[in-house]
């Protein structure tokens, strides 16, 4: 089995006329993905080099090929807009890759979503893949395996790291979700692991978490109090000073909280084992499951 997405997801691309949403439509499709559509406003009734219709509307995508998750790549300026069209039209997931959005914008998106009933993964994220079935986002998708490991991360880099190492080690994976770094994102580690919770084929869980707030202590006291799944985690930035932003939005540290120290604490508290570099993920794995 997967997490939100399958074989039978069918996607509709936002801003595939553009040079990210072409490219990496063309390697969705590839990968076996259903890309069933684009939307471009003023571009509708076009085709990509690759074949796929372009709509003016995501309503015109859904009406006419029954697209329900969208991905999105439009500027930053327009994502917020384009998010919530997508759950006016009906899609049940949307993934949102674009970065920069600002932070007061996406205040307003998520109650709009949970209105509709619609997920968001992201925004400023890589996307999510279940391997030998779909992907949706840019993850490459060369490097991954079916299996029984289940991956959540707030760091794309480091996601495709940790999977390398994982495949390499014979451990395949159900689904992997990069959750994107910002400071407000629609699907949180808490989310993530429920999802795997019901996952009857996700067997391990490796947490992918990063410095700044507070959503990795929060997933140790989940954990601690009963997860039926085995976990083990990594905690990216822990040489990065006090108050200074690394790399991602929400990667800070501010008044003493959501240091590294913290969250490898908390994890360990709860029994979960703490990887100190990437590639020791695997073999942490690979003890847990023999």
């Amino acid at each position: 089995m997967s997490i939100l997405v399958d074989r039978e997801t069918r996607v509709v691309v936002q801003g595939i006329t553009g040079r990210d949403g072409a490219f990496h439509a063309g390697q969705m499709a590839d990968y076996g993905t259903q890309v069933t559509s684009g939307v471009t406003p003023g571009k509708g009734g076009m085709k990509t080099d690759d074949g796929i219709p372009v709509f003016d509307t995501v309503r015109q995508a859904v009406d006419e090929t029954g697209a329900n998750t969208s991905v999105i790549y439009v500027p930053a300026r327009f994502a917020a807009d384009a998010i919530c069209e997508a759950a006016d039209a009906g899609i049940q997931l949307v993934v949102c890759v674009t970065e920069g959005i600002p932070v007061k914008d996406m205040v307003l998106v998520l109650p709009y979503l949970r209105e509709r009933n619609t997920r968001l993964i992201g925004p400023n994220c890589p996307g999510i893949i279940s391997p030998g079935k779909t992907k949706v986002g840019i993850m490459p998708g060369e490097i991954h395996m079916e299996g029984p490991v289940g991956v959540v991360s707030r760091s794309g880099t480091l996601t495709y790291e940790v999977v390398h190492h994982l495949s390499q080690s014979g451990l395949g994976q159900s689904t992997c979700i990069g959750i994107g770094g910002d400071p407000i994102i629609g699907t949180n580690f808490l989310d993530a692991l429920e999802l795997f919770r019901e996952d009857d084929e996700t067997e391990a869980v490796v947490l992918i978490g990063e410095i700044g707030g507070s959503d990795e202590e929060e997933a140790a006291d989940v954990i601690a109090r009963g997860y039926p799944k085995k976990v083990v985690s990594f905690i990216a930035g822990r040489t990065a000073p006090r108050g200074k932003r690394m790399g991602h939005a929400g990667a800070i540290v501010t008044g003493g909280k959501g240091t590294a120290e913290e969250k490898i604490a908390a994890f360990k508290k709860a029994g979960v084992d703490v990887a100190e570099t990437p590639a020791q993920i695997a073999t942490f794995v690979k003890g847990l499951l023999s």
